[in-house]
């Protein structure tokens, strides 16, 4: 009976050790510019809250480049509002090539 329970615990801890290294192994991608996001709008909002934070999705634009997007939900003067920061890199040599912030219009 001890001789199954140390099988099992030495199973049971081999495995716990493999998800977890495969769970740390699975970084989105968009990590990186992610945070780069953030960091801009905390900059241009520097006493504002920022409630809410989504990553809208990646657009192709040729074999090299993509379009990253993120909507940030901000406290403005007690106010929600709503910006999309829009960040363009190159996939080959990880670089950032253009940033642009943008209030979304109220509908």
């Amino acid at each position: 009976m001890k001789k199954y329970f140390i099988a099992i615990s030495t199973l049971l801890i081999l495995l716990m050790g493999i998800l977890s290294i495969d769970i740390s192994a699975q970084r989105p991608d968009y990590e990186k510019y992610g945070r780069i996001a953030t960091a801009v709008i905390k900059e241009d909002f520097p006493a504002e809250e920022v409630m809410d934070y989504k990553y809208m999705g990646r657009k192709q634009i040729d074999d090299r480049q993509v379009l990253d997007s993120f909507q940030f939900k901000v406290n403005v003067s007690g106010k929600p509002v709503l910006m999309n920061v829009l960040i363009t890199h190159d996939l080959k040599n990880n670089r950032l090539l253009n940033l642009s912030v943008a209030e979304q219009p109220q509908q």
